[in-house]
């Protein structure tokens, strides 16, 4: 008792011979379906190199392509002819000119004589199927598929939209409920040629000609009708990506094939000389253990999730592309602060002194990126150049903070810097930022500009920070914000500069004894009323009364009061 190989080959030829000569070595018949793609020569050459075995057919050949009837078509041709011409054979393996075996051909001989009746096909109905992908589950079986996926798909997907318009539904011949499944398949003499010489066949390939990919749905289907002994699974590894595309094996899988068990593997790169050498030198003797994919799943899975999730704040080509592919817009905290260089002398020093981080000044100004130090060329090779940095922003700062994981990096932002990145920084779960509301008009009060400029400009950086305030305020923000009006926090400074020193974490836990030098305010509540009678409303820095007295000033003491423990 044996069993026979139906290959489907395209490409690769020379591979696909090595392979043929292999099952026939062994007592195996072949049959071999040549894509009419195949140059007429090729095709020629190949037959020639093949024509001495005296078990190795070719079959009629069709012009194959993806998802369409055609591959349907020359697996029965193919098999019509195994059957007529090796009618020894009990059970046929229907296998890819890129299909390697992995383990000795006299175990896979002994593990299917074991089991002469049973049929190796995975088939499952639509509902249990959580891996189609394309949106079309149920919807293959009902509409219509007369153009290709890869070639049409314009036509494809606009005859799909108008039939779902329309309504339209296909008849299901009656009998059938569709299944689905690995296009890969073993299968015994007798279903196979009760599936080939069934009464209805004309009627189940008019139907299954317009299903969409009828290669992983006919055979699944009809071996339903002629058996009971199912095992729904292949005999074949064959992993697949997010994307429904095969993985495709190289030299480095060698020990990763080996521990699967399993009797066959696709895809096989053809320059895979290692693998090729390995597995037809004599294959993985398992021992008559049970072939177990399962067993690298896990490999797999994780690298699927590697690919489409990727490490926290990396960017890579196989995601950058899609919008919200990211595993996390960057890869560690950052701290973000808004006007506090505006209020506070020499801010950035003071910071850098009390918490152990990297303190930028305006990464985003107008002229440079102003990294710490001053510096020109920062971590990464970024540049200080304005026209680089804004060319892409965003990918300015997840870069910065890739370049320095392991340090926490602080920078200032504020209404007169790049806008760009606002809304990146809000939905980002990795950002701190504080804001001083209103802190910007410091530098325009010392300024000695115009006073008609002056206004303009405050008109201007009040109307941009407001459209900011409420982008950290929208529902999507997912970062940690927290905004003082500029009176608020001249009037009680330590706590909020506490807060935030806690949440970066200072070198030495400690309270915050001391504040920054505050910057000279005395007579910028008459500037702000200036503005005011010039027609400019200052909303965005609290209540500052017109009088030369300073905010910070002592005000008139509270009550005091007592707090019960």
């Amino acid at each position: 008792m044996t069993f026979g190989v139906v290959m489907l080959c395209h490409d690769a030829l020379h591979r696909a011979e090595q392979v043929a000569r292999h099952w026939s070595k062994h007592g195996c018949p072949v049959v071999i379906h040549v894509d009419r793609k195949v140059t007429p020569d090729d095709h020629a050459a190949f037959v020639k190199r093949l024509s001495k075995l005296d078990n190795v057919r070719f079959s009629r050949r069709h012009r194959c392509e993806w998802g369409t009837w055609s591959l349907v078509a020359a697996s029965q041709t193919a098999s019509e002819l195994m059957l007529e011409e090796f009618p020894e054979v009990r059970h046929v393996y229907l296998a890819s000119g890129s299909c390697l075996p992995l383990r000795p051909v006299e175990e896979l001989k002994a593990y299917l004589a074991e089991r002469p009746r049973t049929n190796f096909i995975e088939s499952v109905t639509t509902e249990d199927v959580p891996w189609t992908v394309g949106g079309l589950s149920l919807e293959r079986f009902t509409l219509r598929f007369p153009f290709s996926w890869k070639t049409q798909r314009k036509l494809f997907d606009g005859y799909v939209r108008l039939q779902r318009r329309l309504g339209y539904r296909r008849r299901i011949p009656e009998g059938l409920e569709p299944h689905l499944g690995s296009q890969w398949w073993c299968l015994t003499t007798g279903t196979l040629a009760a599936i080939l010489e069934d009464p209805d066949r004309r009627i189940y390939e008019s139907y299954f000609k317009k299903v969409w990919i009828p290669d992983e749905s006919y055979y699944q289907t009809l071996v339903r009708l002629y058996s009971d002994n199912v095992e729904s699974r292949s005999l074949t590894l064959s992993k697949f990506d997010f994307q429904g595309k095969p993985h495709i094996f190289y030299d480095d899988h060698l020990q990763l094939l080996r521990r699967s068990n399993c009797f066959v593997a696709r895809k096989i790169w053809p320059r895979a000389n290692r693998l090729y050498d390995t597995f037809l030198g004599g294959g993985a003797d398992a021992s008559g253990a049970e072939p177990n994919p399962g067993k690298i799943d896990r490999i797999f899975a994780k690298a699927v999730d590697r690919r489409t999730r990727g490490r926290p704040g990396l960017y890579m080509q196989s995601r950058f592309p899609n919008r919200d592919w990211e595993n996390g817009k960057t890869c560690a905290p950052y701290s973000v602060f808004e006007g506090f260089a505006d209020l506070f002398e020499d801010f950035e020093g003071w910071l850098s002194k009390m918490v152990g981080a990297r303190v930028h000044g305006a990464l985003y100004a107008p002229d440079r990126a102003h990294f710490a130090g001053r510096q020109t060329i920062y971590a990464g090779a970024l540049s200080d150049s304005a026209a680089l940095r804004d060319h892409n922003p965003v990918a300015f700062l997840t870069n910065l903070v890739w370049n320095t994981r392991g340090e926490r990096q602080c920078f200032q932002f504020g209404p007169r810097d790049n806008q760009d990145p606002g809304w990146f920084m809000a939905t980002d779960s990795n950002a701190q930022i504080s804001v001083i509301t209103g802190a910007w008009a410091v530098p325009l009060f010392h300024s000695k500009l115009n006073f008609t400029e002056v206004r303009k400009e405050a008109a201007r950086l009040q109307k941009i920070e407001a459209e900011h305030l409420d982008v950290l305020r929208s529902p999507q923000r997912k970062a940690r914000v927290r905004i003082w009006s500029m009176a608020d926090f001249v009037e009680s400074p330590m706590e909020p500069l506490q807060t935030i020193l806690d949440e970066i974490g200072v070198r030495h836990p400690r309270r915050l004894t001391e504040a920054p030098r505050m910057a000279d305010l005395a007579g910028f509540g008459q500037f702000l009323q200036n503005l005011k009678n010039r027609g400019m409303h200052p909303h965005l820095m609290g209540d500052f009364p017109a009088s030369d007295r300073r905010p910070d000033a002592p005000r008139r003491p509270r009550k005091p009061y007592l707090v019960s423990k």
